[in-house]
């Protein structure tokens, strides 16, 4: 007997152990479960705020420079030397219906490389027009703007010379200026006529110069200022704010999820409540209707005993003793 107690009693302690063992592996393996499917929803949302943060910003930031070169042409003359037209380009900004970004202001620069020549500094002033067209050839906007060298004196010039001549001789540096002249100062681009050529006129014959460009630069100004001269901050905020919407959207439909489980739970938890309740009273109904037949049965038998045992007994039933008062009634009336 002591051994075999001691035998289930170690049974007993194995299967405890095991349930113990296998209830802790179990709970070790959800919370793994858990913090793994945190972990990786954590790291998905952040990748979708940077995602997200980075699609909203090259498709609401624009190209902040483009660069053309300008070949300008002109005609020569026969007898003379020098040209007998006026310089002209055409330039062509894209090969695609649109280059410029709707609703953003630009910029319109040209770029001239003179020599500071003495043609150019007797030259003076001059006047550079510039015309905006479509790709059907529509004018959208037009302008003419003057431009002229930057003045420097007989004696400065010899000093700069002087002391740059090491290098002018080396082929570092060269005697020429970079005139910078505005064409559009706000430019903005036209939707329903997006600009794709712009035509180029210098109203000079005795212009000398190097090399041209057209150089179009967005003029950023709000949110679009902040995005691109604070890069680190803007993208910062605006990786918190998709995460914030991101997590709130996330909270709302889990609470949502759970609380439809929920009333789902309680509709189920009521309807079983509800049939409970009709098979108890439907039991309590037969179990009451059994009972008053029982009962009623009951007292018939108790009945057939009592008279079973009257007669036994000698004693009268009740049928007997109703027809012996029915008797003396009858005779009382006959003897009146």
């Amino acid at each position: 007997m002591l051994i075999s107690r001691l035998l289930r009693q170690i049974t007993k302690r194995w299967f405890d152990m095991r349930k113990t063992t296998r209830r802790s592996i179990q709970s070790a393996k959800d919370m793994v479960f858990h913090s793994g499917v945190l972990i990786i929803g954590t790291l998905f949302i952040i990748w979708l705020s940077i995602f997200l943060y980075t699609v909203f910003y090259y498709s609401y930031m624009p190209s902040m420079s483009y660069v053309r070169p300008v070949h300008l042409q002109f005609k020569s003359c026969d007898e003379k030397k020098g040209i007998c037209s006026f310089p002209q380009a055409q330039v062509q900004l894209t090969k695609k219906n649109q280059l410029l970004m709707v609703g953003q202001p630009y910029k319109v620069n040209l770029h001239l490389e003179m020599p500071e020549s003495p043609a150019n500094k007797e030259l003076g002033m001059f006047m550079v027009c510039a015309h905006l067209r479509s790709r059907d050839g529509f004018l959208v906007d037009h302008t003419c703007k003057s431009a002229m060298l930057h003045y420097r004196s007989t004696l400065l010039h010899t000093l700069t010379t002087l002391m740059f001549s090491p290098m002018m001789i080396f082929g570092n540096v060269e005697e020429k200026q970079d005139v910078v002249l505005e064409l559009f100062g706000n430019f903005e681009e036209d939707q329903s006529h997006p600009v794709t050529i712009i035509f180029i006129e210098i109203q000079s014959r005795h212009i000398e110069f190097y090399s041209a460009n057209l150089m179009i630069n967005a003029h950023l100004s709000g949110l679009r200022y902040w995005m691109f001269y604070w890069p680190i901050l803007s993208a910062c905020i605006g990786i918190a704010t998709n995460l914030f919407f991101i997590m709130l959207v996330c909270t709302l439909s889990y609470l949502h999820i759970v609380h439809e489980e929920e009333n789902t739970d309680n509709n189920f938890n009521y309807e079983k409540g509800e049939i409970e309740d009709d098979n108890l009273k439907s039991d309590l109904s037969g179990t009451s209707s059994q009972e008053d037949i029982l009962s009623v049965t009951d007292l018939k038998s108790e009945e057939k005993s009592i008279e079973e045992e009257k007669l036994i007994k000698g004693e009268p039933s009740y049928i007997q003793e109703i027809s012996t008062l029915i008797a003396e009634s009858s005779s009382s009336s006959l003897v009146k």
